[in-house]
């Protein structure tokens, strides 16, 4: 069987939106060529993929059972290219620093300047990141590691926990609940959250709507399919819905939007805030950082020990 690798990332592609005509606007391709791509990928297969209707498309159960073989296929072709990429470009003296959303030295200035100080033959990059996908390892291709909640430590991935923060409640000013100083769980796990894209990790995407809490999706999500944080403040903006976030996040946010209000959860389980990175240790440097993350954990004197434990947030709305 011959057909090209571009293939498969097109059906992953198609399987993930849904749709022929938002895969093709974001393969950068035309519709037509799509679709043709995917016909010639089922002719060589020998059987139907995908069933087509007026108003998107759904797998087939073949098509189910070779997404999952195609999307391991893209991953290890991605990560093998960015291996490659990364030792053919030698920058000793830097490592490129994966975020979600806040910038971690507006989040927590004090260790980053410590790291600094300490290691100032080491640059740190910063790249602003989408929501995890699976595997990890092909979601930190473009960085040498990353920080957010503890997304699947997957085979080549380290992980290591800095932190431990509360979950906040992030909802519309409009909202039934927007004027409560407080919630428990009991007060939001049957409330609308803002949807995700399918592409993001399930298991991390659930914890941000309590699936760890209720056991289960929640009964009623929007139509958005936000795949980074500008796209859930972009939703929550224009519905009537909620999601949570941990508190440092609440606590920046706080001063630069207007039209949300933050309000602490009382009872649910903190976020583990990590590093990520690569096991191949594909950039030296990264030993010092993750060395340097274990003494501020162990309370070294002298470091910035706001990377080890948040303290509860109890502010709530974000106005200019």
């Amino acid at each position: 069987m011959e057909f090209r690798r571009g293939h498969l990332l097109y059906f992953v592609t198609v399987a993930e939106e849904g749709q022929i005509t938002r895969a093709a606007q974001k393969l950068h391709l035309t519709q037509p060529a799509l679709s043709r791509a995917i016909a010639e990928l089922e002719s060589k297969i020998g059987t139907d993929l995908v069933e087509r209707h007026a108003r998107g498309i759904t797998l087939t159960p073949a098509g189910e059972a070779f997404l999952v073989k195609a999307r391991a296929a893209v991953s290890a072709w991605t990560d093998a290219v960015a291996t490659a990429q990364s030792l053919a470009t030698v920058e000793p003296a830097a490592i490129e620093f994966g975020f979600l959303g806040v910038p971690p030295g507006l989040d927590s200035p004090g260790p980053f300047e410590d790291f600094a100080r300490a290691h100032p033959e080491i640059e740190l990059r910063f790249r602003e990141l989408a929501f995890p996908r699976a595997p990890t390892k092909s979601w930190l291709a473009d960085v040498d590691v990353a920080a957010c909640h503890a997304p699947p430590l997957d085979a080549g991935v380290w992980g290591q926990v800095v932190r431990y923060e509360p979950r906040v409640v992030l909802a519309p000013t409009r909202h039934p609940l927007a004027q409560r100083a407080e919630l428990e769980l009991a007060d939001v796990l049957d409330e609308t959250f803002i949807g995700l894209h399918a592409s993001v990790e399930p298991t991390w995407a659930g914890f941000w709507s309590l699936d760890d809490h209720r056991g289960a999706p929640p009964n009623h999500v929007t139509p958005d399919r936000a795949d980074n944080p500008q796209e859930v403040l972009a939703s929550l903006a224009v519905r009537r819905a909620i999601t949570t976030v941990p508190a440092s996040v609440a606590q920046m946010l706080s001063t630069v939007l207007s039209g949300v209000v933050a309000i602490p959860l009382r009872d649910a389980d903190p976020s583990a805030i990590m590093l990520v990175g690569h096991e191949d240790a594909r950039n030296a440097h990264v030993a010092a950082l993750r060395a340097f993350a274990r003494k501020v954990a162990a309370g070294a004197p002298g470091l910035g020990g706001d990377w080890l434990q948040l303290e509860p947030w109890n502010g709530r709305t974000y106005s200019s």
